[in-house]
């Protein structure tokens, strides 16, 4: 069988992508990592305090549970736009925008006083909380092809510290009299900090590595912005009519629902259905962990979190082995991603089954390690399929199958714990047996294609 056909994308313009200069390509990425980093420190903090602070406006656990689902069916349904729309208008734009929403829509949280100023607040980050994907399609914009999983691993390990930091530091503002509000603030204030970041970075000037990274890949990299502007003198020197604002909306309007409909045309459907699979399996392995832990083994929910952060500080640190891992295997993303897929299932298997604590820490350690890889190899090999050309596009797609499975995760969780406190995990083990069995029916069509590429190198 031959390899699969990546998605059609509009025909790229003659000038390749723009990227930064100056600073070289390794600060610039570095930069990159910090703003993963602020991201999810700055929502780590508040995040973990949403539920006391609804509760305190006066609010039932129903309709705290139906603005947090609102919150999350935002998120389903912006994730794909928003990615199309970096690639049709640009890396910075669209990355300043989403930051600086976000930023707003966590000044109006600071400023929530009822329920519905509160419900409000979560509009513009529900809608423009997409920093970590398009900084991900930029990275992909920026390496190689074999650098990738590295790059992404690294920035994905550097938000994970962020996420551990949180926390801690919005716990201690909460001990303060009116703590959510600072907490908020504070947050929005990291938002415009990295607001500030991002636009200070050399957008503008090209990197003179640009052509060294277009030979390894089979596409050359060229940015839908290029695309656009080639599209608007086109349609400046015709003779047909002469720029209006409506025609400059209209054209990255049809770019961007052009390229949704090239991705869901696409035969990319095994690999989200994959992504979809495991995301909704470690989920249900971690829906019901504290109240699972204390009725199994009579842990103290204290302990337990302690245990969580102790699996989230191995998931950071193992962003930083996919490097030797990727050579391990020879950059074969397929594999690896197997490998870890069955790993997963293995090990939320035996933590289903465990008849002691200390096989608990066993499967969280490995697990830790094996879910960080598969998050990395997932997104990798989603991008070299569907092309670079749309890789807002892409990663937006696959966030929003992500947030399908926050929706599915919970209620599926609810079922299963009707029968066992083991029963979420154990289906979560089911849905991995599924993602296994796909991608062994089509292993050969993937190995197939690599070994192809391999040839034509």
């Amino acid at each position: 069988m031959g390899a699969p056909e990546p998605p059609s994308a509009p025909r790229p313009g003659p000038a390749p992508p723009p990227a930064p200069r100056g600073a070289g390509p390794g600060r610039f990425v570095h930069c990159l990592y910090l703003v993963g980093f602020l991201d999810f420190f700055g929502v780590s903090m508040v995040v973990p305090l949403l539920s006391l602070h609804v509760k305190s406006l006066g609010a039932s656990p129903t309709v705290a549970g139906v603005v947090g689902s609102f919150y999350g069916l935002l998120q389903l349904f912006s994730s794909t736009f928003v990615g199309c729309w970096s690639d049709v208008i640009g890396r910075q734009y669209s990355l300043l925008a989403c930051i600086l929403f976000s930023a707003l829509g966590y000044l109006l949280l600071g400023m929530s006083t009822t329920v519905c100023l509160f419900a409000i607040a979560r509009v513009p980050v529900g809608i423009f909380k997409h920093t970590l994907s398009i900084s991900k399609a930029l990275l992909s914009d920026l390496v190689s092809e074999k650098e990738r999983p590295l790059v992404i691993g690294h920035f994905n390990a550097a938000s994970s510290v962020g996420f551990i930091l949180g926390p801690v530091v919005g716990g201690y503002f909460t001990e303060i009299e009116s703590g959510f509000y600072l907490t908020s603030f504070i947050c929005s204030f990291i938002f415009i900090l990295n607001a500030g970041l991002v636009w200070m970075l050399p957008w503008s000037e090209e990197h003179t590595d640009s052509n060294e990274n277009e030979q390894t890949t089979s596409n050359s990299k060229v940015t839908a912005k290029a695309n656009y502007d080639l599209r608007v003198k086109s349609l400046a020197n015709g003779a047909t009519t002469s720029d209006t604002p409506l025609q400059s909306l209209w054209i990255p309007v049809v770019s961007v629902l052009k390229r949704i409909k090239s991705i869901a045309c696409s035969d990319l459907w095994d690999i989200f259905l994959v992504r979809l699979l495991m995301s909704v399996a470690v989920m249900l392995y971690y829906s019901n962990f504290v109240l699972a832990i204390e009725e199994r083994f009579g842990v103290k929910p204290k302990l337990t979190g302690y245990l969580i952060s102790y699996s989230s500080t191995l998931g950071a640190l193992a962003g930083f082995l996919l490097g030797p891992i990727t050579r391990l295997y020879q950059h074969n993303t397929y594999a690896l991603l197997l490998h870890s897929t069955v790993l997963t299932c293995v090990l939320i298997m035996l933590y289903s089954t465990a008849l002691g604590i200390w096989t608990v820490i066993l499967s969280s350690t490995f697990l830790a390690f094996s879910t960080t890889v598969g998050r990395t190899c997932i997104t990798d090999l989603e991008l070299t399929l569907g092309g670079n050309q749309a890789s807002g596009t892409l990663i937006g797609v696959g966030q929003s199958v992500t947030s399908v499975g926050r929706i599915i995760a919970p209620l599926l969780s609810g079922i299963a714990q009707e029968f066992s406190p083991c029963g979420p995990p154990s289906l979560g083990v089911g849905l991995a047996l599924v993602a296994i069995l796909i991608m062994l029916m089509n292993t050969p069509r993937y190995c197939s294609g690599r070994n192809a590429k391999l040839k034509s190198e």
